[in-house]
């Protein structure tokens, strides 16, 4: 049987790789709606909301295939595997993927294995968080009186980066002095546990500490916080907060905008002694 990959409706045989998008059910795109409503079995993250995971019809079967930095998760070869026995049985396969698959999600890995194996795929893109967080707390990626330019950048690189050890890197692929000259604004993923380091290097590289940053957590859902600090003082008012992510962080004088641009009832974080 053919299987035709333009159709945003899975296939027997078939796996999607669908994007779920940061939170909001109402950022779903319409071929992940379609997708999901017409899955046998959806295969989701950690992080993909509860209000996503209610869309799916109660006769799909649903598998977590959760990874959370610091928790037991699977591994990603075992969700590659499970990809692969489930569309070899015939079944309709959603990998729903928190944010966009392409973007810090090892979409692409789970593409070459599903290559590797025969096995017809398509990828429906997602809004990444990078960019609907900042938004959904009044922060615009990119002003024209601030920036030509953003960086998307992990603060977790891949544990089989042999420079790491324990999480932590003392290299990196990342050429942090020539990203904290070239690039205004940053944006991190997968920070959160590796703040020190991070924040050493941009320093170390050049940044002012009284760089404006904002950490987003929960974008997009009921549940978003945003806390507005400075570079210097981030790593302090992370830790007197007790800030756990998920969350991304914006770093650059964008976020100077959230103070009149703020239009999403979210939660303003503040540490008491804080001066910014």
């Amino acid at each position: 049987m053919s299987i035709d990959l333009s159709s945003p409706y899975p296939q027997p045989g078939m796996v999607l790789l669908v994007g779920a998008g940061p939170g909001d059910p109402d950022l779903l795109t319409i071929a992940a709606m379609k997708a999901l409503h017409n899955a046998d079995v959806v295969v989701h993250d950690a992080l993909v909301s509860p209000e996503i995971l209610n869309l799916i019809p109660p006769t799909c079967e649903r598998l977590h295939a959760g990874k959370r930095g610091g928790s037991p998760s699977s591994s990603q070869k075992d969700i590659c595997e499970t990809l692969v026995r489930l569309a070899k049985a015939g079944r309709r396969v959603v990998r729903l993927k928190g944010g966009d698959p392409f973007v810090f999600g090892r979409g692409g890995e789970e593409a070459e294995r599903l290559a590797e194996e025969g096995i017809p795929f398509r990828v429906v893109p997602g809004l990444t968080s990078g960019i609907a967080g900042p938004a959904y707390a009044g922060i615009p990626v990119t002003h024209r009186d601030v920036n030509a330019n953003v960086a998307f950048l992990t603060g977790h690189e891949s544990a089989e980066n042999p420079s790491f050890v324990e999480g932590i890197s003392s290299s990196s692929r990342i050429d942090w002095e020539a990203v904290a000259q070239a690039f205004p604004v940053l944006v991190l993923y997968m920070a959160m546990q590796n703040l020190p380091w991070v924040v050493g290097r941009l320093i170390a590289a050049g940044r002012s500490p009284q760089t404006p940053v904002a950490v987003i957590r929960w974008a997009t859902t009921p549940e978003q916080q945003t806390l507005v600090t400075t570079l210097g003082r981030l790593e302090g008012d992370v830790a007197a907060l007790d800030l756990q992510p998920p969350a991304v962080i914006v770093i650059g004088d964008v976020v100077r905008y959230r103070e009149n641009l703020q239009w999403f009832a979210d939660e303003t974080l503040r540490v008491p002694d804080a001066s910014f």
